[in-house]
């Protein structure tokens, strides 16, 4: 089962696979997200899903399983 990501500030959307890397959905997508250690360690790649409480690190994190995830590219401040 397909999901729809949707990234912002550009407001590009792709199709994804629940579990999917987030990177490899971008990347499809033709978004670049900054990464520096690809581990989580360094935060370079954080970016926020709306709903979620807390922003996530890209390089480890997996598309959700929501129907429609909208992913800000920059973290919202808290």
């Amino acid at each position: 089962m397909s999901v729809t990501v949707l990234f912002m500030p550009e407001r590009v959307t792709t199709l994804a696979q629940p579990g999917e890397p987030l990177l490899n959905a971008a990347e499809r997508a033709g978004i670049a997200i900054p990464t520096g250690c690809l581990k989580g360690a360094c935060f370079v790649c954080r970016v926020a899903i709306e709903g979620h409480d807390n922003p996530i690190r890209a390089c480890i994190a997996t598309v959700p399983s929501d129907e429609l995830s909208i992913v800000h590219r920059y973290a919202m401040p808290s």
